[in-house]
């Protein structure tokens, strides 16, 4: 297996083996503090976006006889729900650009996990897979009540896994499908053995926000600048002591969880009887398990073409068409019509 193909692990890592060199270059420039400010045009190019472009609303769910606060952004006020879970290292606001064309046909409701984002919990650390697709079904209870929507669980590597395991569970009755953003188990448990060096290459203390986005964009982990302008300020947090920012998540601590985000993944993803649509950025990346069963028709598989681990990050509208043509191949609903004027991209495959 080639590095490169370590991409289906959660942590911005799409790149950082293809690009190593590059990356060391980049990390060396910004390893100490600036001895100037940066340039006005270096700051506008970027600068944060503001959440409120692309998602209606925001909210902090309080989950019942807990200390756990998990922060949720929405957008849209009919159709379906597409329930978002970012992958590790990220937040919410990676479905951000892609929640603004999907709310027009669907709602979108995209929460930080724990540990991550704005998301508040009494073990932060916690990232087991039971204790996330608790959470989701918290969440989700806290959200609907007794009664939800038509829900299409989409999730990016990570949070791929969850979404998973959250169909696999069965305890969602009125879930209609599910979307695994690039993730397979095959290449995922092959990487688990290199992840703590990746998560230690990363650039780890950043004097300004605008910094933290650049560096993203310059190693090759996101390739839409818009999509870091949004999503990677809520993945940092200030460190007084430092005087710097820091990564939120603490990924290096919770290693102890890999393996049960991935093992036994391809099985669960094939025995949920919910439609199935699989989106990777690479087409060598289907193990054994998943192969046959998509010989057999048993999900829908796109690859997209050039794009980086973070799909719906780097080519967010096409991510968005797909979820929609997704939802209206299957009649996902609550009256199974079909969404006018919706076309399939010319890449889809069966």
């Amino acid at each position: 297996m080639e590095p490169s193909n370590l991409a289906a692990l959660p942590e911005e890592s799409s790149e950082e083996q293809n690009n190593q060199q590059q990356q060391q270059e980049v990390a060396s420039a910004f390893a100490s503090v600036p001895r100037r400010p940066p340039t006005q045009s270096s700051l506008q190019k970027y600068s944060p976006l503001d959440w409120k472009d692309y998602f209606d609303q925001e909210d902090d769910i309080k989950i019942p006889d807990t200390n756990d606060v998990f922060h949720v952004y929405m957008a849209g006020t009919e159709g379906p729900v597409v329930f978002c879970l970012h992958g590790g290292g990220y937040s919410g606001l990676s479905f951000a650009l892609s929640a603004e064309m999907i709310k027009e046909k669907a709602r979108v409701v995209s929460m930080d996990l724990r540990g991550h984002g704005k998301s508040t919990t009494e073990n932060d650390l916690d990232l087991s897979v039971e204790t996330m697709c608790n959470d989701v079904f918290a969440v989700l209870k806290a959200i609907y009540g007794d009664s939800p929507p038509a829900i299409v669980l989409a999730g990016h590597s990570m949070g791929g896994s969850i979404a998973v395991h959250v169909a696999a569970m069965k305890k969602l009755p009125s879930l209609a499908g599910v979307v695994v953003v690039d993730v397979v188990e095959g290449t995922a448990m092959a990487s688990l053995s290199h992840m703590q060096k990746i998560l230690s290459s990363k650039m780890q203390h950043f004097s300004s926000i605008e910094k933290a986005i650049e560096w993203t964009i310059k190693s090759g982990s996101l390739s839409n600048i818009d999509s870091a302008r949004v999503s990677i300020p809520t993945t940092l947090k200030y460190d007084e002591s430092k005087k710097c920012y820091v990564h939120r998540a603490k990924l290096e601590e919770t290693e102890q969880y890999w393996k049960g985000w991935y093992e036994g993944l391809s099985e669960k993803f094939l025995s949920s009887p919910v439609p199935k649509l699989l989106l990777l950025a690479g087409t060598d990346r289907l193990d054994r398990t998943l192969t046959i069963g998509q010989m057999q028709g048993k999900f829908q598989m796109v690859v997209v073409r050039h794009t980086g681990h973070a799909i719906q990050e780097d080519v967010p509208d096409e991510f968005a068409t797909l979820i929609l043509n997704f939802i209206s191949r299957n009649r996902i609903g609550p009256h199974g019509a079909e969404i006018p004027g919706i076309r399939w991209p010319s890449q889809l495959q069966n």
